[in-house]
């Protein structure tokens, strides 16, 4: 379990990952190296996996998102999450119960690209593809308490 000042310090690096230790041990009224102590066994237990940066998909040029469901035909589960893998324009995607083996989201320049995306999973599995119009809510935490 999370301890009241783990989570405040969680809750700062969530706000600005790129704190330093100084500023972030004045916020929380510790000294560094208990700061610093906290934050590798938050590291140790796997609390925080990384630290990193957040980069928009349509700043390089990915202006178009779309959820793709997939269903892999008869025998073809471990090829196409294989090729699910090896697909870098698939940002995120999640095993899942029900009618489809896999939920992923997929980012993409045109129409164009998004026909030869899934054309490479034609043969072995079935595809369901909605576009993203907007993200009402975005990628967060749940609540830390």
């Amino acid at each position: 379990m999370l301890d009241e000042m783990d989570k405040t310090i969680l809750g700062i690096l969530i706000e600005d990952a790129r704190i330093s230790l100084k500023e972030l041990s004045q916020k929380v009224g510790l000294s560094s190296p208990s700061v610093s102590e906290r934050l590798r066994r938050l590291e140790e237990k796997k609390v925080i996996r990384a630290f990193t940066v957040d980069i928009d998909p349509a700043a390089l040029g990915y202006n178009l998102t779309a959820i793709v469901r997939v269903r892999p035909l008869p025998g073809m589960l471990h090829i196409v999450e294989r090729l699910i893998q090896e697909m870098p324009e698939i940002t995120e995607c999640d095993k899942v119960t029900g009618d489809d083996c896999f939920i992923g989201k997929l980012h993409f320049r045109s129409m164009e690209q998004l026909d030869g995306l899934l054309d490479r999973l034609a043969e072995k599995a079935e595809t369901n593809t909605s576009i993203v119009k907007s993200s009402p809510v975005k990628r967060r935490l749940p609540p830390l308490g």
